[in-house]
């Protein structure tokens, strides 16, 4: 994390450290779930393009009846 030269640890990255070292799970679950979530494949250009003309366009005010 982040560490300051002066050596100041601040009361909540000790809290972390010592619940990542108690239970070392923790942490692969952390990256289990941020690639669940968040690292996804590129997708082509020809996709991306499909995906765009595929969609509906939505009117300006969803609640407003016609």
């Amino acid at each position: 994390m982040f560490k300051k030269k002066n050596g100041y640890v601040s009361e909540f990255t000790q809290f972390l450290a010592e619940m990542k070292n108690q239970d070392p799970a923790i942490e692969e679950g952390q990256r289990s779930g941020r690639a669940r979530l968040w690292d996804k494949e590129p997708t082509d250009l020809d996709s991306q393009r499909r995906l765009q003309e595929s969609r509906v366009k939505q009117q300006a005010y969803v609640y407003q009846q016609h």
